[in-house]
């Protein structure tokens, strides 16, 4: 797919494994299926570690593919992005290493990665993300000072904010603690909105009347926040590649009793398209 690189363009991704055992796990969907419940639901294209196979019924379907690796190995970064890359990837979101990786050795492996990707074709971005080298915002933002001393550019990173807000035990308002790097934040074209509070990192979108969830209501004003940061940039153009991620039961994310990932993510998905088009109307007055 052909996207707009001007104005700043929203780019809705649905991620996979919010599929799982939809609807049921003795009756999920097969991949086929997945795909075109994800573009009759309005979504842009899916999220996922991609392969040839894969993204060829990704293409079939008229969706784009964002990548994913989870690895510390050097040795394999080039295989992994070379995969995703001939799966169709436009961008591969990446969880390096452990959470217990020293800032050294996670910075070497960050200027590794986000190089391959570069010189193959395939951006690849850090994700804030729990047992990652980037678990904390002290040393993801000490990961992101050392390659900007070695590079001259910024990381590029995957934002999830609601892996820093449950590591710091957050109370509202969230943007106080969490927007605290305001350059890297802009400079990324990766998100990942789940939302989230300080004790949880995902809560429900809806509250199993189909209603909005107190808690999701009282999440949207950092969506609001973080958007308006995003397009408030004097250089914001292109693709942002945005992920309403709800993660399923099997995930560990969300817990039985609670509505259902899929059908939740369904909601967000024209919440953070709302939230963007306001946002972005504010721009261009």
């Amino acid at each position: 797919m052909t996207f707009k690189s001007t104005p700043p363009h929203l780019v809705q991704i649905a991620a996979l494994w919010s599929l799982w055992d939809y609807p049921t796990a003795r009756t999920e969907l097969s991949l086929e299926k997945k795909l075109t419940a994800v573009k009759a639901s309005g979504f842009d294209g899916v999220a996922g570690a991609m392969t040839p196979k894969i993204g060829r019924l990704v293409e079939k379907h008229g969706l784009c593919a964002v990548g994913y690796i989870s690895s510390g190995k050097a040795a394999d970064f080039r295989r992994l992005i070379l995969e995703n890359r001939d799966g169709g990837a436009r961008r591969i979101n990446v969880q390096l290493a452990d959470h217990d990786t020293p800032v050294d050795k996670a910075t070497a492996l960050a200027l590794r990665i986000v190089g391959l990707g570069e010189q193959l074709g395939c951006p690849c971005d850090i994700e804030v993300h729990r047992d990652t080298c980037t678990e904390t915002p002290e040393k993801a933002y000490a990961i992101a000072a050392a390659f900007q001393k070695a590079t001259g550019k910024l990381l590029p990173m995957t934002w999830d904010f609601s892996h820093f807000s449950v590591v710091k035990h957050l109370a509202q308002p969230y943007w106080e603690r969490l927007l605290i790097a305001p350059g890297l934040v802009q400079h990324s074209r990766h998100f990942h909105f789940r939302p989230f509070n300080g004790h949880h990192c995902q809560i429900p979108v809806t509250d199993g009347t189909g209603q909005l969830s107190l808690e999701l209501r009282q999440w949207l004003p950092f969506l609001e926040k973080t958007i308006g940061l995003i397009l408030s940039a004097r250089t914001a153009c292109g693709d942002y590649f945005v992920c309403p991620e709800m993660g399923p039961v099997r995930g560990g994310y969300n817990f039985a009793q609670l509505p259902n990932s899929w059908e939740d993510a369904q909601v967000l998905r024209p919440l953070i398209e709302k939230t963007w088009g306001k946002a972005l109307a504010m721009k261009t007055r």
